[in-house]
């Protein structure tokens, strides 16, 4: 006879209570289940047709905007990477035409300053001047006749996060949102297209601004390894940002006090503070001698440095910069970009731009450490690059989507990983250089060449930062181009550097494609 067992009353209570609590976990789980069970759907797809003359020469295009899925390791797409690409018709074997990746910075920006700036077929236009707000609506678009689908066709990125990118599927953010992670994806995508296009064959080039020149140099790296290795022919750097260092205007950053100085030169000349009576590259060139043999050791003397040195170097960097000998004595000789940003044209009531010296946004708080308002050489033009874009898309390439564009995500930023080395790997934080990566893609790869584009007012990315990079981290200086306009960070929203920009990197795609 077999017997019963006795239960004590804390078992009888747990049995009740996982009767209770298993139907409940299931019903928790059931979410999840639904959400790996959904179908993705099917990638969206715009073709148009179209012509334009570029360089004396009528070209007949195509227009694809569409979604790339990116997959994982199973197969399973994890991400949708939207691109509009533009490709010639009728070229015979596409094997010896150039293509050409563009993307923005941020992180979180979408490709639509590139693309409605410089590189698309159309353009907006906006005050080349910096003189006047864009506005509210309607905007003028342009067809760019200096474009340059006669030399190479043109796939504009997005990505994950920004314009009509994002995560599928199982993908996660933290996959794609940080450096090492950004970089991975992008050059998967561009391994993906040139697969799908055959254009192993073809001249490659990488056109990025700001971030974009940071992410640029990571993606030439990523491509060299990956079971598929990838040379670029070139790296088109517009507003580089490979040492943040030198781009990073904060108190006990000695190198950004060095890195700005020239920088607040050119724009105090602009603005008529300084320099009057000298041409702009002789006045600059006076702040480049004066920076590295006297104000570089003079920061390094700190409180060593004698009254009589201080008040010399002071007087000097007044001459410079269009500020008082007295306010640089208070600020210990290191002013910070912000502030001067605030107290060149405070008589005036406004604050000058950080991407572009050349604006000017009239200040309600007279006192703010730094412009209170936000940056007039981005709140000034981004409404219309914002329509335009939108309208380009819909008007003319037929884009029919169910989300909005994102020309810019301002989440990523924080959640963006800056690690340079894996997770669980050893690191200590500092300011993200990429420049060293830069000279050894360049030497594994002795062919590639880089164009680097500055602006003389550009307050975020200076100028004298490139020249400085550029002179270490082992970079081969005969394969750099340096070139320079009389504008700021997107320089080619002032007409005369647009047209000097699109010129510049005509020369240089022909001479290195050939």
């Amino acid at each position: 006879m077999s017997r019963i067992p006795a239960f004590k009353p804390v078992e009888v209570l747990c049995f009740i209570l996982l009767c209770f609590l298993i139907p409940a976990a299931m019903g928790q789980q059931a979410p999840s289940v639904e959400e790996e069970t959904t179908p993705i759907p099917e990638p969206k797809s715009f073709v148009t047709e179209h012509q334009i003359q570029n360089g004396n020469r009528k070209i007949a295009y195509r227009a694809t905007a569409s979604e790339r899925y990116l997959k994982n390791s199973d197969g399973e797409p994890v991400a949708s990477v939207w691109s509009v690409a533009y490709t010639a018709n009728e070229i015979g074997n596409p094997s010896g035409r150039p293509v050409t990746f563009i993307f923005n910075g941020g992180p979180g920006s979408a490709s639509v300053w590139l693309h409605m700036g410089l590189f698309g077929p159309q353009l907006v236009e906006v005050d080349s001047d910096a003189t006047r707000d864009d506005g509210a609506a309607p905007y003028t678009l342009k067809t760019n006749s200096e474009g340059l689908l006669d030399v190479t066709d043109l796939v504009f990125i997005d990505p994950v996060g920004t314009g009509y990118s994002r995560v599928i599927g199982k993908g996660k953010l933290e996959d794609f949102w940080g450096l090492t992670e950004d970089a991975s994806s992008i050059a998967r995508f561009m391994r993906d297209w040139i697969t799908d296009n055959n254009r192993w064959m073809s001249p490659k080039y990488i056109a990025g601004e700001s971030f974009g020149t940071t992410r640029a140099v990571a993606v030439a790296r990523e491509l060299e390894g990956g079971g598929q290795n990838m040379a670029l022919n070139g790296l088109i750097l517009i507003s580089q940002a490979l040492d943040y260092g030198g781009s990073t205007s904060s108190h006990y950053n000695i190198t950004s006090y060095i890195t700005y100085l020239p920088s607040m030169a050119a724009t105090a000349w602009y603005h008529k503070k300084a320099g009057q009576g000298m041409a702009l590259e002789a006045f600059v060139q006076q702040c480049r001698e004066f920076t590295y043999n006297t104000y570089t050791p003079a920061l390094y003397k700190g409180s060593l440095l004698p009254a009589s040195e201080k008040e010399a170097v002071a007087r000097e960097m007044a001459r410079f910069t269009g500020l008082s000998v007295e306010y640089i004595m208070e600020s210990d000789l290191r002013v910070l970009m912000p502030r001067f940003q605030k107290e060149l044209l405070r008589d005036k009531g406004v604050a000058l731009g950080r991407l572009d010296g050349r604006f000017k946004g009239e200040e309600i708080d007279a006192f703010s450490d730094g412009p209170h308002l936000g940056d007039p050489a981005s709140y000034q033009i981004s409404g219309a690059y914002t329509a335009a874009l939108n309208h380009y898309l819909s008007a003319e390439l037929q884009v029919k989507m169910d989300r909005p564009y994102l020309t810019s995500n301002n989440a990523i930023g924080g959640k963006w990983n800056w690690r340079p080395v894996p997770e669980g790997s050893y690191w200590e934080p500092e300011h993200v250089n990429v420049a060293p990566q830069l000279g050894e893609t360049m030497r594994r790869n002795p062919q590639m060449q880089v164009l680097v584009a500055n602006g003389y007012y550009d307050l975020i990315c200076p100028f004298f930062d490139a020249e400085y990079t550029y002179a270490r981290n082992g970079i081969e200086t005969d394969k750099i181009q340096m070139t320079y306009y009389e504008a700021g960070h997107m320089m080619y929203t002032h007409k005369e550097d647009y047209l000097k920009l699109a010129r510049d990197i005509r020369t240089f795609m022909t001479n290195t494609s050939e």
